[in-house]
């Protein structure tokens, strides 16, 4: 299959490309290197482009005769969305409309989305399933059920289908070593306390620590990149004309800041340092998958169920990549 990854040379972007080439795929990435790296993907198949450029994306998918897209390029801090969001509704909502049009000019009929759990804001129930009402609590949240819903729309009027994945917290990093995760700057948790293991940062702050949680802190499902990976892989093969399809993607157990620091520190031998902080805006309590649709339909299971064994991958990317990319 001819397919265009956007946002393909950034974390779960270049996971996926890594994968989607060995299964045999060709594979184009496109990407304007604002968060990405060219060394996470192979030369040749990376095009720097800006999802802004309408004109540059519909030659891009006459010239290379794209069958499917799938959809990571996207601005995904939290809190950066509640101080900017105009950033983000730009670039989230609108670069994503003009990437829909011209998939719908060009005849593209397969879409796979990278959503999230963000969407759900403060769940009812958790583990949270598909069922769950989506009403997000920030801006970023905000800009990708917008996009849910005009995937929807566009499959109810045209020869279009969609997959929608709504993911929890992406971490490790590739098992043979060759990519993994360097944001500047970092905001996930398990790097930024790997980070205080290499002695890169004195500390690792603690958002909240009155959470109506076990231990106070907040709760999160974390799933492996590489499973994270291959579930945008099945949801291709999966969608057919006029397709919806939904699915949240995570281990279906979380864990607390606290345990993961703990884990952290089993792993690297090392002592972290931490520093308790206020809560943030944006932040819910917890957010753990019901996982079960996805499995069903698509056939799809975690290689990595467990929390200590994603951490271990992470550890040996960080371990011998220090500065991430710069090396």
């Amino acid at each position: 299959m001819r397919i265009l990854v956007t946002g393909g040379a950034g974390y779960i972007g270049s996971h996926t490309v890594k994968r989607l080439l060995a299964r045999g795929h060709d594979v184009t990435v496109f990407d304007n290197l604002s968060a990405g790296h060219r060394a996470a993907v192979p030369a040749d198949r990376l095009v720097v482009g800006d999802l802004r450029d309408a004109d540059q994306v519909d030659q891009l998918l006459v010239d290379r005769r794209i069958e499917a897209v799938v959809h990571f390029a996207a601005y995904c801090y939290v809190g950066e969305s509640v101080k900017e969001p105009a950033k983000y509704y730009a670039n989230n909502l609108q670069y994503a409309l003009n990437l829909l049009d011209r998939c719908r000019r060009n005849g593209v009929g397969k879409f796979v989305f990278s959503s999230t759990c963000a969407t759900y804001g403060v769940p009812t129930a958790v583990p949270i399933t598909e069922a769950e009402k989506q009403a997000p609590i920030n801006p970023y949240g905000n800009t990708k059920l917008a996009v849910e819903y005009a995937l929807s729309d566009y499959a109810g009027a045209y020869p279009f289908g969609f997959c929608a994945l709504r993911y929890f917290n992406a971490s490790g990093a590739a098992p043979d070593g060759t990519i993994g995760e360097d944001h500047d700057p970092e905001t996930h948790l398990i790097p930024l306390v790997i980070q205080v293991a290499l002695g890169q940062r004195s500390h690792v702050e603690i958002y909240g620590t009155d959470y109506p949680t076990p231990d106070g802190t907040c709760v999160r499902d974390y799933i492996h990149v590489d499973d994270l990976a291959e579930a945008h892989i099945l949801a291709l093969d999966k969608i057919g004309p006029g397709a919806q399809l939904k699915y949240n993607v995570g281990i279906g157990r979380g864990y607390s800041v606290r345990e993961v620091i703990r884990t952290v520190e089993e792993v690297t031998g090392k002592s972290i340092a931490v520093k308790e902080a206020p809560r943030r805006a944006g932040d819910p309590p917890a957010l753990v998958a019901n996982a079960d649709k996805v499995r069903r339909e698509l056939g799809w299971a975690p290689k990595y169920a467990e929390l200590r064994a994603i951490v271990e991958t992470a550890w040996n990317w960080h371990k011998a990549h220090p500065d991430g990319y710069a090396d």
